[in-house]
């Protein structure tokens, strides 16, 4: 029994006889019209088909008892029944409800079943629709329990749930005269109760419950010109409305979680009515209130805190003039991760970029938020006695504080005890940075799948001076060109005259437009002579460009001509794929053992949005047939797709422009590279047999284009470590003369051979491996692993391990 049916007065006798009376009969009946009605019964509603016509003839009192006896079927029957119209049809209409009517059928809810059609709870909610408050007064405290119960059953179907929910929340207000209407804002999540508590007298003000049940009835994203008329008139009515609006929504800017269906159902309504406002601050709130809506919780990237109020609220900031519009869907866009939203976040920046005269690139560009950071990439408050510093060191924001020029260790004392709400704010700012440098990276690496210009100035005060992506571009190589035919690359070097291209010469190029270096463009002279330069100066850049792998067309990919099949057949570790795939911007479907999820196809856009590349894989079953988890995925083709208007066209490989063709692969190889089972090096212990020729085949296999650029760094890395004179690189392997034996570490998978038998040698380097080394990227973990188990193996009398002692001394 459900702990709401405890607070229920007690049913006489005499009061039960009258409702039970003729129950049987009346059950006999109806059970006998379904039955006639049994092709509709499961399907769609028996009430629309000729055979339950006959009921409209029935006395009123007929229909009652059909209506407590088929809702006793529906509470108690062993199998749930989609009996809500059936319910709804014979209760509905001139009925002398009573109290005994709703207690009885209150009791026959609680001890019964709660399906998700909710059709045990559609007798009571519409006999309570139907009473006075006096029937209603000593039901409160029962009602009230219930409609909890209601609002945080989410297994419950939305539509039955709301219906339900409505009745009995307004049956409850009458009860207890409460004037904000219970079924909004309720206590099916925190944030109801925190804004009833907050704004209560501005929520009871007259005409406020009927706009905020008038916004709560959209049930579209877009409003109708009826609704809206209906809108402004509840605004002009209601006393303090527009303020009432902007409380509800100031306080769900502020809460930042997700919020129950219904209560994201109030607040789309709530953006309509706050579109109606002109100025800088609603579109500021609005701003707010759109990433608020759009932010997701870290474990469920996928499901926004409100995702119909993020719809709605992306449109309608769309259509606002000013920056701020600008600077926050482009903050969204990269790092939205529903698709729902995503799309129309995209879409809603295609718009204002159309309008504004601006590329889809450039609209993301200029709405990069610099946090108020000067251009060294700093801010500095005073907090108290205390200067307060952000700043950007590295790749990342860090907090730190000073007295009297003094830098001190960590947060003072003072700070924390005297200024919370300041250092709470500093925080955020440390951590909005950081959420804007991560985003940053990967805009302007995705950069290099476009074939974009900027004006030297542009170039300059976009990508040089701002202080969040010249973290960036200030460590990339750039060309210049005065005639965009001949250009010149480059390194940004700033001296009295602002900043200029210094180029391997040293000297600077000239020019007045810009653009990224790539090394598929680039002569291979040229390109290792920039390899080169990086290391020599100690430069880290903050992706591959230097060392970057390039991908051209090979005859079997002309020959297929739509699908490279360069990459297929690998087995992969699922979960470190897909969270890979995520990581660099690939939108999957999850593998696993239900319909449809046996294949999942995973897209990325290249080019400026133009193209869509998308990597077909499919899941690995188990031989335990009682396993349903997805522990590894098979490799399959890599296809192209040019935008067309509003939809995608298959396009052959040799339409792909380079640039995204190469970078689109280069993924797909990363992917395979980091997560193939050939790179696990405890795998080879426990892995399954059917597996066993890929792994091995695999583990020696030709190098790909990522391993090769791998294989280039390590002969510039080498002859600058202390091991020079026990390594020697060969074409796949890096070979290390240890004091007990030799060893072979295969230039791919990282995988070591032992000589003189090629007995395999399991190590799991520890982090940090490659000491002080200066590494001229970060973004190829197998590159500091193989060097870790280099530097391991060169002085091999030395490992303490015992396992990995065991199988040297083997």
């Amino acid at each position: 029994m459900a702990d709401w049916t405890r607070l229920l007065p007690a049913l006489s006798a005499a009061d039960r006889r009258q409702v039970e009376t003729g129950l049987a009969d009346a059950d006999a009946r109806v059970r006998a019209l379904l039955r006639r009605t049994a092709d509709h019964y499961w399907g769609s509603s028996v009430t629309r088909t000729p055979e339950w016509a006959v009921t409209g003839s029935w006395s009123a009192e007929r229909r009652r008892r059909a209506a407590l006896a088929v809702h006793l079927e529906a509470a108690t029957g062993s199998v749930p029944s989609t009996l809500n119209d059936v319910v709804r049809s014979l209760a509905d209409g001139e009925h002398d409800w009573t109290r005994a009517d709703l207690v009885w059928s209150l009791e026959v809810a609680g001890r019964g079943w709660g399906y998700q059609n909710a059709a045990h709870l559609e007798l009571p909610a519409t006999i309570a629709a139907c009473l006075s408050p006096a029937d209603l007064a000593d039901l409160a405290p029962a009602l009230s329990a219930l409609f909890d119960e209601i609002t945080e059953d989410y297994f419950m179907a939305a539509e039955p749930r709301r219906r339900v929910a409505l009745l009995i929340g307004q049956a409850l207000d009458r009860a207890t005269g409460r004037r904000v209407p219970s079924w909004l804002l309720h206590n099916g999540d925190e944030f109801g109760p925190l804004v009833r508590a907050g704004l209560a007298d501005v929520l009871a003000a007259p005409g406020v419950p009927e706009l905020l049940a008038h916004c709560a009835s959209l049930d579209r994203p877009a409003a109708s010109a009826r609704w809206l008329h209906a809108l402004d008139e509840h605004l002009a009515t209601a006393t303090g409305g527009p303020e009432a609006v902007r409380g509800v929504l100031e306080a769900f800017a502020a809460h930042r979680r997700s919020v129950h269906e219904d209560s994201d159902r109030l607040l789309r309504g709530l953006v309509w009515a706050l579109s109606r406002e002109s100025g800088e601050a609603a579109t500021d709130l609005l701003a707010r209130v759109t990433a608020a809506a759009s932010a997701a919780p870290r474990q469920a990237s996928g499901f926004p805190h409100a995702q119909r109020t993020a719809i709605a609220a992306v449109r309608l900031l769309a259509e606002r003039d000013g920056e701020v519009p600008v600077r926050t869907l482009a903050r969204l866009a990269a790092t939205v991760k529903n698709k729902a939203v995503r799309a129309r976040v995209q879409t809603a920046l295609a718009g204002l970029g159309a309008l504004r005269g601006w590329s889809l690139s450039e609209v993301m560009e200029l709405a990069v938020d610099d946090h108020g950071l000067d251009s060294d990439g700093s801010r500095r408050v005073q907090v108290g006695p205390y200067q307060a510093t952000v700043r950007v060191v590295g790749e990342k924001a860090r907090l730190t504080f000073a007295r009297g020029g003094t830098a001190l260790k960590g947060v003072p004392a003072a700070v924390k005890e005297t200024h919370a709400d300041e250092l709470k704010q500093l925080r955020g700012l440390v951590k909005g940075v950081n959420a804007t440098l991560a985003a940053e990276r990967l805009r302007v690496e995705a950069l290099l799948s476009e074939e974009r210009t900027w004006a030297y100035r542009d170039w300059v005060s976009r990508l040089l001076d701002h202080p969040v992506t010249g973290t960036y571009g200030r460590r990339l190589i750039w060309e210049t060109s005065a005639d965009g035919h001949e250009w010149s690359a480059g390194l940004p070097h700033a001296d009295g005259d602002g900043w200029t291209v210094v180029g391997l010469d040293g000297r600077p190029a000239h020019g007045d437009r810009v653009r990224l270096w790539h090394p598929i463009r680039a002569r291979v002279d040229e390109t290792l002579a920039w390899r080169e330069r990086v290391l020599a100066t100690g430069l880290t850049q903050p992706f591959k460009q230097a060392f970057r792998e390039v991908y051209l067309i090979t005859p079997a990919e002309e020959r297929t001509r739509t699908y490279s099949n360069r990459f297929a057949a690998h087995i992969l570790r699922y979960r470190q794929a897909n969270a890979l795939m995520r990581a660099r911007g690939w939108q999957a479907g999850y593998l696993g053992t239900w319909d449809g999820g046996y294949d999942s196809e995973a897209t990325k856009l290249f080019g400026g949005g133009a193209w869509r590349a998308s990597f077909h894989h499919h899941l690995v079953g188990t031989d335990d047939p009682r396993d349903y988890d997805v522990h590894h995925c098979s490799t399959d083709q890599v296809r192209f797709a040019r935008q067309d208007g509003a939809t995608w066209e298959p396009a052959p490989l040799a339409d792909v422009p380079p640039l995204v063709f190469t970078e689109a692969m280069r993924d797909v190889d990363l992917f395979v590279g980091v997560t193939s089972i050939a790179t696990d090096p405890q795998w080879a212990d426990g892995g399954e047999d059917r597996f066993r020729d890929y792994w091995h085949r695999t583990v020696v296999g030709a190098l790909t284009p990522s391993a090769q650029v791998r294989r280039d760094a390590l002969a510039r890395l080498l002859p600058r470590m202390a091991i020079a004179d026990r390594v020697t690189l060969a074409d796949r392997y890096l070979h290390v003369r240890g004091n007990l034996r030799g060893y072979r570490i295969h230039l791919g998978s990282g995988n070591i051979m032992m000589e003189p038998n090629d007995a395999y040698l399991c190590i799991v380097p520890a982090r940090g491996g490659t000491g002080r080394l200066h590494l001229p990227f970060e973004d190829d973990p197998m590159l500091s692993t193989i060097l870790s188990k280099a530097i391991m193996l060169a002085a091999d009398d030395t490992i303490t391990d015992p396992t990995v002692l065991r199988q040297v001394a083997a």
